[in-house]
């Protein structure tokens, strides 16, 4: 490789098509794909589960499968054809010169080999380095990833790693022989936004320090504006728009680009005034695309005899930078114009409390030996601690923090998979938190439901989505006869937007957001008064995300249900929400309206859960706030206030109480709550973390 010049391209996508062979078809699932990516620039692939981000990547790699196959086009790494190069040769480029982080860090590392063992193999096999240098070179390169105690990490398995310290240790495998092309495949949605903060932070660095040019992978807007130079959408199998990010944010000049933007909450977003616009129809498979513009079935501006006639070709938008589209009515189309108005709806009006916490915690013995079959001392884990808070009809309330926080916990007590260990739950006024859920009554059982973050392990494959609906109605005693429970499952079908037809379909048949709303219709068989949604959106495109918030609002505002929406999105909550609970460690540390969380004053950890999360605006500044290290154990909390170990705050209060004195709660006059130790002078000095620069 030593004849290539570092100011050509270090990789080139040219008119790339791969198809997958079936018995009964080819399947294309990428076509006429074309990109560039320059030394040190850093490139960002965009759109949906299934337009094939992920297969370019694979193609880059040589890596298709058995049934896999480049069908044309060609991939140029440094000026050759990877497509020419022997197994040999690729063996020789992959893990050397190109590198490939993946979404599920557990999947790339060996759980039976300790982690030092995994990174010095690295550049002994590729290198041939001697074994003494290799492992030098990995504690170096476990200090740049900023993991603590590097000695202890290196003679870890992985399962003693946290989820964000075990991708921190896959970025440093693919960095381990320096590679000229990284590529990373959403290597940070399973986790924390937190954790993400870090290992933006960390990859960018890296990129800089290293001189590493990047192909990064994601479904989310936000993360590509924070890493990326430039960006290229995709839809079903297509590049529709390329170009550098802030020049596609912020004068995009495709009808999909738009789409995209006009159904994720930005900054702005009013689930009453503004509400998200979902994309209409859905993706189309592989086998089965339209005529001309792939994306013309879904778009406001298609023209019956002009976008469905032949292929299109990706064309240069003027005065732009290496800016393409691939729509023929670009020039045409008034992209400043706002949004058709949508339907707006009344802010609706809390009712009465009908889920009362007093003082709920939950704890957990764990015997110190039990993973080795051996007793000892018993430890107790403290999932909740001292949970207060209060619920109305027709309100959201959202329950916010890291992983390890208490979320899930509160809510299995909630809905008595779990008995509390002190303190009180009470639903519409009868006390429930000692009624495990088989000595529940129905209507106790039906009143309170759950929606879960993955639609696809909720439901039974081998059941029709109609059978599973009534199952729910028989389970709650809902209708007469199978007549009228048949009447009352196509009701719940319309209620969640689904055409009839589909009680007969198998969940396979069903895509994600498709399934998460059978999820739904279950959940409201019963009636429900209380919905439980732990994550319903995460695992969901943007596209799909926005059409099932907006079907949880309707139906709220429809059956007056109170919605307790649990998640780690907080630009999904702010839109969602009227009350946002943040906890952290078992405790509640912030209570308050959206509004008042949002603003300052804030808990310390709510400041810096704010300024982690990625906005995909380009208005918007942000004040970085990186948290060092992970959440504490449950096991063995640190003493005084929970948050201590990672507050920049902490240096303010004098006497060394944040250490040794579990904060009281202070109630500001607006019913804002705060679990500090700052003081009022303290608070007054916080400055927003979040800003919209004026247009």
């Amino acid at each position: 490789m030593s004849d290539w010049d570092p100011s050509q391209p270090i990789l080139e996508i040219e008119n790339l098509s791969i198809s997958f062979f079936t018995r009964l078809r080819e399947i294309p699932a990428v076509m006429d794909f074309s990109c560039t990516v320059m030394p040190g620039e850093a490139m960002g692939l965009v759109g949906e589960s299934g337009c094939g981000k992920s297969t370019v990547a694979l193609g880059v790699m040589q890596d298709l499968g058995r049934n896999g196959r480049i069908v044309g086009g060609r991939i140029k790494f440094k000026g050759r054809d990877l497509n020419l190069m022997s197994d040999a040769e690729l063996r020789q480029i992959r893990g050397s010169e190109i590198a490939m982080i993946y979404q599920e860090p557990m999947a790339s590392l060996n759980p039976a080999m300790k982690i030092g063992a995994q990174l010095a193999e690295v550049p002994m096999i590729h290198q041939g380095m001697a074994k003494k240098a290799a492992w030098a070179l990995a504690r170096q390169i476990v200090e740049d990833v900023r993991l603590p105690d590097p000695d202890r990490i290196l003679k870890s398995y992985p399962h003693q790693l946290s989820g964000g310290q075990q991708q921190r240790i896959v970025i440093a495998m693919a960095l381990m022989s320096k590679p000229a092309l990284l590529i990373l495949d959403e290597p940070t949605t399973a986790l924390d936004v937190t954790v993400e903060a870090g290992i933006v932070d960390l990859v960018k660095e890296l990129g800089r320090k290293y001189g590493t040019s990047m192909l990064f992978i994601s479904h989310n807007l936000g993360l590509i504006l924070d890493t990326c130079d430039r960006l290229c959408v995709m839809y079903s199998g297509e590049a529709v728009e390329t170009g550098s990010v802030r020049e596609v944010f912020d004068k995009m000049r495709h009808p999909y680009t738009q789409a995209l933007f006009r159904s994720i909450p930005l900054p702005g977003a009013d689930k009453n005034a503004r509400p998200l616009i979902a994309i209409p129809g859905n993706f189309p498979l592989p086998h089965e695309r339209p005529e001309g513009c792939n994306f013309g079935p879904r778009c406001d501006y298609f023209q019956a005899g002009r976008c469905d006639r032949g292929a299109i070709p990706m064309e240069e938008v003027p005065h732009g930078d290496r800016h393409e589209s691939r729509c023929l009515r670009f020039a045409e189309i008034d992209w400043a114009a706002p949004p058709a108005a949508g339907k707006t709806y009344q802010k609706a009006e809390p009712g009465e409390v009908v889920l009362r916490m007093d003082d709920l915690r939950k704890y957990y013995e764990v015997s110190a030996n039990a993973l080795f079959g051996r007793s000892g001392e018993t430890k107790v884990v403290k999932a909740n601690e001292t949970l207060t808070f209060e619920a109305r009809e027709s309100e959201t309330l959202a329950i916010v923090g890291e992983s390890g926080c208490g979320k899930s916990t509160f809510a299995k007590v909630l809905m008595g998979l779990e008995t509390a260990t002190a303190g009180r739950v009470r639903l519409y006024g009868e006390e429930i938190q000692d009624t495990p859920i088989e000595k529940r009554n129905t209507n106790t059982v039906s009143s309170v439901q759950m929606v879960f973050q993955n639609p696809f392990d909720t439901l039974n494959p081998s059941m029709t989505v109609g059978r599973q609906i009534i199952r729910a109605l028989e389970v709650f005693g809902e209708g007469k006869s199978d007549r009228e429970r048949r009447e009352k499952m196509l009701d719940l079908m319309d209620l969640v937007k689904l055409p009839r037809e589909f009680a007969d379909r198998m969940p396979r048949q069903l895509s994600g957001g498709q399934k998460q709303r059978v999820g739904i219709a279950r959940a409201f068989a019963g009636g429900a008064k209380i919905v439980v949604a732990d994550e319903p959106v995460s695992a969901l495109d943007v596209s799909v995300q926005a059409a099932v918030t907006d079907l949880l609002m309707e139906i709220q505002r429809r059956e007056k249900t109170t919605l307790l929406f649990i998640s780690h999105d907080l630009s999904i909550v702010r839109y969602l929400a009227d009350r946002v609970m943040v906890m952290y460690l078992g405790h509640v540390v912030e209570m308050g309206t959206t509004d008042e969380v949002f603003a300052p004053p804030y808990h310390p950890y709510t400041e810096a859960l704010l300024s982690a999360v990625p906005i995909a605006d380009t208005r918007v500044k942000k004040k970085r706030i990186v948290l060092d290290g992970d959440i504490p154990s449950a096991v063995n909390p640190p003493p005084g206030c929970p948050f201590q170990t990672r507050c920049r705050w902490k240096s303010q209060v004098p006497g060394g109480i944040c250490e040794t004195e579990v904060p009281p709660i202070k109630k500001l006059p607006s019913g804002h709550q705060i679990k500090c130790h700052l003081t009022e002078d303290d608070f007054a000095t916080m400055e927003p973390v979040i800003e919209i620069a004026a247009e």
